[in-house]
């Protein structure tokens, strides 16, 4: 999952990319509205979190623009603005949920997960193929019935992957999937996480190759 969050408090950001990180999702961060709108056009993300009180307007302000632009991912406001009114107004512009501070994490993210649910664009429940499947509610990667664990960006690669599979996905794709745009990333870094993913698919016998198209991407299919 890749959530963007709109926040101009930076300590709020660290906090919550290191809370979201934990929990196997992306985050990306801006901290005015015209940084959001730059970013957010692409349809990149799963979800919003969005404050109000921003440098340059109100957060609200935001929510027609992104809607206008066909997009019906979920948006959560998180906000100091609490009050009665304030959350009328709030989920009366578009807002799918509206979260007053202080706040606990554990509250947010499950108000992210109910979203995602009731989203339009919720995805299925399961993914599989060949003896491989991934549950995105959990992030769980299951090989014939198993739990197979790894690390979260190692489980961010193979489920870009395997929500393309039989295609190829290009190198520009998948490391937009698995890396922030704030992340300090070596070279080789996506190289190295697909070579670890081969290896451990084959020793758990999943019943999937992962294709190297040289210099292009790479493209996950059932072993033959």
């Amino acid at each position: 999952m890749r959530i963007l969050l709109i926040e101009d408090e930076p300590q709020m950001a660290v906090a919550l990319r290191g809370a979201l990180t934990r929990h196997d999702m992306v985050m990306d961060h801006v901290s005015t509205l015209c940084d959001a709108e730059m970013v957010i056009g692409d349809g990149a993300y799963d979800a919003v979190l969005l404050d109000r009180q921003l440098p340059d307007g109100d957060g609200l302000e935001l929510i027609p623009k992104i809607r206008r632009k066909g997009l019906t991912l979920p948006i959560i406001v998180i906000t100091a603005k609490g009050e009665v009114p304030d959350r009328i107004t709030g989920l009366e512009t578009g807002a799918d949920d509206y979260l007053a501070k202080p706040f606990v994490f554990d509250e947010l993210l499950a108000r992210l997960r109910a979203v995602m649910r009731r989203s339009e664009t919720l995805r299925p429940a399961l993914i599989s193929i060949g003896r491989l499947s991934f549950d995105p509610t959990y992030c769980d990667i299951i090989v014939s019935g198993l739990r197979l664990e790894m690390p979260r960006r190692e489980a961010l690669v193979l489920e870009c992957l395997m929500r393309r599979a039989g295609r190829m996905v290009p190198r520009p794709a998948l490391m937009e999937a698995v890396f922030g745009f704030d992340d300090e990333i070596q070279s080789n870094a996506l190289d190295s996480h697909i070579s670890r993913l081969r290896r451990k698919l084959a020793a758990s016998q999943a019943g999937v190759v992962i294709n190297v198209i040289r210099g292009v991407g790479y493209l996950l299919r059932e072993a033959s």
